[in-house]
């Protein structure tokens, strides 16, 4: 990180994927990381503190989107370009059932306490197919042969935006999710119905997290901002502005800090170095908004970021094809004002 006083992190580079990275996902426990990639059709799952691979889970036939482990780590989520969904085991890495789609996955999601799932449905605009973009609601029992694959909740956005992720809100009453052209809305899940719309960025929204108790989330926009919303009251309480297009932000679960990362798009970077790329993940003071440093490494855009849960390390992957994972050393946590 530059700063007056230097932060030594000496990162862990992991490439098992053939393609950019497209989502970096801790578990709750912190301990195993779980990747996937857009020219990839598996997901890979990996030691946190020491970036062995443990595995891949084999079985889609387009790229994954999206990830998510439950409670106590035992099945994984993941949502896919075949227009399926599918549940494994996360130990043994078997396929446990498979949930069919119309169109694209971009986003799936274990609820709290595990009873329910969402996905993500992509929009399709075609002569032969005519469907916006949804979210769909399923249940879940411990017993998969049980378990229903039709959904048990719809909620649809027709006004032409595309939603780009959606998750859900504390004690599962509502679903947060944003969109194309930088709309974040809330729904209830129960009805079905939207409840609120706020419309805070300019641009695309990119991706979304919460903190870890869930009372605040952030956006990661296209239009250079990333905000810190109040996850009750659906107002932007903070601002963090760079100057490139940014793909992802997290909070850190233990400082006082957040971090974002993106860069120009490989077609306008093609030719340039780390620098002129842009392509270093920024260190923000979470209250004050103040710019704290850098960390660079990546050789292209940053795709998404994640903190661990202890807010020890963070992992990040890029358009380049790989994942970094950054262990803060002692000196990170006594430095003042952070």
């Amino acid at each position: 990180m530059s700063k007056s006083k230097k932060i030594q992190i000496r990162p862990i580079l992991l490439g098992g994927h053939d393609g950019p990275i497209q989502k970096v996902r801790y578990n709750r426990d912190g301990d195993l990381i779980f990747t996937c990639a857009k020219k990839d059709n598996k997901a890979c799952v990996w030691f946190a503190h020491t970036g062995e691979r443990l595995g891949s889970y084999n079985g889609h036939e387009g790229m994954i989107y999206d990830i998510d482990t439950d409670f106590l780590s035992k099945r994984l989520l993941t949502g896919s370009a075949d227009r399926t969904v599918k549940i494994w085991d996360l130990e043994k890495g078997a396929c446990l059932k498979t949930f069919e789609h119309m169109t694209t996955i971009r986003a799936v999601g274990y609820a709290e306490g595990q009873k329910m799932f969402l996905t993500l449905q992509d929009e399709s605009r075609t002569s032969r197919l005519n469907e916006p973009s949804t979210v769909f609601v399923y249940n879940l029992a411990d017993d998969l042969s049980t378990t229903d694959t039709v959904p048990i909740r719809k909620l649809s956005q027709k006004d032409g935006a595309k939603m780009t992720h959606a998750m859900w809100a504390p004690l599962n009453e509502h679903i947060l999710t944003c969109d194309s052209v930088g709309y974040v809305r809330k729904w209830n899940v129960e009805t079905g119905h939207l409840v609120e719309s706020e419309k805070e960025h300019r641009g695309q929204i990119s991706s979304m997290q919460f903190s870890w108790d869930k009372t605040m989330f952030i956006t990661a926009s296209k239009d250079q901002t990333a905000k810190l919303w109040d996850t009750k009251t659906m107002k932007v309480k903070k601002i963090y502005s760079s100057d490139r297009p940014i793909n992802g932000a997290a909070i850190s679960p233990l400082m006082n800090h957040v971090i974002i990362g993106g860069g120009q798009d490989a077609r306008d970077v093609t030719t340039t170095g780390t620098r002129s790329g842009k392509f270093e993940a920024e260190f923000y003071h979470m209250v004050y908004q103040d710019y704290m440093g850098t960390i660079k490494g990546h050789f292209g855009p940053i795709n998404f970021i994640a903190f661990s849960p202890d807010g020890k390390s963070y992992s990040s992957g890029g358009e380049d094809g790989y994942i970094r994972i950054h262990h803060f050393d002692h000196n990170y946590f006594k430095t003042k004002p952070w």
